[in-house]
């Protein structure tokens, strides 16, 4: 069964950077498959909100709120999928989750439902002070 573990998050200026971390446990069985991997964040009181996702032949899809300034990238060897966000605002403040589905049916895109994702990890906290 697949885990995931977020890290990275962290209280920043605007403007600044960092970069989020999950790494997936038990996950060998799933880079033998087709899988779509994602980055969603939920901000106190908003819906939850795709942010990035990536498919297992590594194309990727950003929320428009975030293109140019996210990017999402995957370790296969580490097990491990990276959001790298530059110039943070402060809407960017959220808890921000990964998640990771096998991937057979439908897009594997930012408009994916989060409750079509089989696992997601319990979250990192990103805030972005101005």
């Amino acid at each position: 069964q697949v885990q995931l573990v977020e890290s990275g998050g962290d209280s920043v200026q605007a403007g600044g950077s960092l970069r989020l971390s999950c790494v997936a446990s038990g996950a060998g069985y799933l880079y033998r498959t087709s899988y779509c991997m994602a980055w969603f964040r939920q901000a106190p009181g908003k819906p939850r909100e795709g942010v990035a996702t990536i498919n297992s032949a590594g194309t990727t899809t950003y929320a428009n709120s975030v293109t140019g300034r996210f990017a999402i990238s995957q370790e296969i060897a580490a097990n491990t999928l990276y959001l790298q966000m530059n110039n943070l605002r402060s809407e960017d403040t959220a808890m921000y989750h990964c998640a990771v589905t096998r991937w057979d049916s439908g897009n594997c895109d930012t408009g994916r439902a989060w409750s079509s994702y089989a696992t997601w990890g319990p979250g990192t906290q990103v805030t972005v002070s101005s």
